[in-house]
């Protein structure tokens, strides 16, 4: 057996910890050089990454979108964790948490910022009153599991995401930890699916923006190159929603936003308007 590590009366960041995103992992919070965000041409600006957060804020805006509604037009501009942009000082005043996504929106006389995807999405619904019932039981429904994501997608991404595909060293005991916890929320999600269409009920909702691009991503081999390690076809409610979710235009317009890896037609750095997305969803295969 290996030794077993004893902790220090007092944590020292010593060294990188190793991993894909171990370069930009520090013990403080704060800018650590100066740069000045774009601003585009319409009231709504987004700095973000296509990665599961990102997504759902871009799918939200392509739904409004297509819903006609002409004031959530939005520039979306990318921001290179891995290159840690996110520590930029003008992306700090917008969100001090240092994560993406951020936005603000310069349609008052005073911008706003909004920082925290589910905030975001909660803010947009709100503004222009879409995807979130009125109701207080429907909306109640929607938040449980707006805020449900919010609290289990870090078991999935930081958890068994990282020790699985991540960490520069595999042990069994992190992989087997969050595999266990990962397969608890898709059963979770399973038996709610199994009694409603959507998540929140028969309505497409934020909750489902919110829950697809993490769960509906892993579900449908997307992520973690992990389907079959945790068995995800098992979950046969989970997968017809989220194939349901995936054929949605503006989910399949969103989930492109500043995403700068897979096919050469699902990458669009940066977004500007429609045309931009129309041009690269173009080259899908037929």
């Amino acid at each position: 057996m290996t030794q077993a590590y004893v902790p220090p009366k007092v944590w020292t960041m010593e060294s990188e910890n190793g991993g894909q995103w171990a370069s930009i992992n520090r013990p403080d919070s704060g800018s650590r050089f100066e740069q000045v965000l774009p601003i585009g041409q319409h009231p709504i600006q987004l700095y973000s990454m296509g990665t599961p957060n990102g997504q759902k804020v871009t799918i939200l805006l392509e739904e409004l979108l297509a819903l006609g509604i002409h004031q959530a037009e939005y520039d979306a501009f990318l921001i290179k964790i891995g290159d840690g942009e996110q520590f930029g000082s003008g992306f700090v005043e917008v969100n001090p948490n240092s994560k993406i996504p951020a936005l603000m929106d310069r349609s008052l006389a005073s911008p706003i910022r909004v920082f925290e995807s589910g905030n975001i999405l909660l803010y947009l619904a709100e503004k222009f009153g879409h995807f979130l019932p009125q109701a207080l039981p429907e909306r109640t429904e929607v938040m449980n599991w707006l805020f449900w994501l919010q609290g289990s997608a870090p078991y999935l991404g930081g958890g068994f995401g990282h020790f699985y595909a991540y960490a520069p060293e595999k042990f069994a005991y992190p992989i087997n930890r969050f595999a266990m916890e990962a397969k608890r929320q898709l059963d979770v999600l399973d038996k709610q699916l199994a009694k409603q269409t959507y998540i929140a009920g028969e309505e497409y909702t934020i909750a489902d923006v919110a829950i697809w691009p993490w769960y509906g991503n892993l579900v449908l081999g997307n992520a973690y190159n992990a389907a079959e390690f945790l068995d995800v076809q098992s979950y046969q409610h989970v997968q017809r929603w989220a194939k349901t979710i995936a054929e949605r235009p503006a989910v399949q317009r969103g989930r492109i936003v500043n995403r700068t890896w897979g096919e050469a037609w699902e990458q669009l750095a940066e977004r500007h308007n429609a045309q931009d997305i129309d041009r690269v969803l173009a080259q899908q295969p037929k």
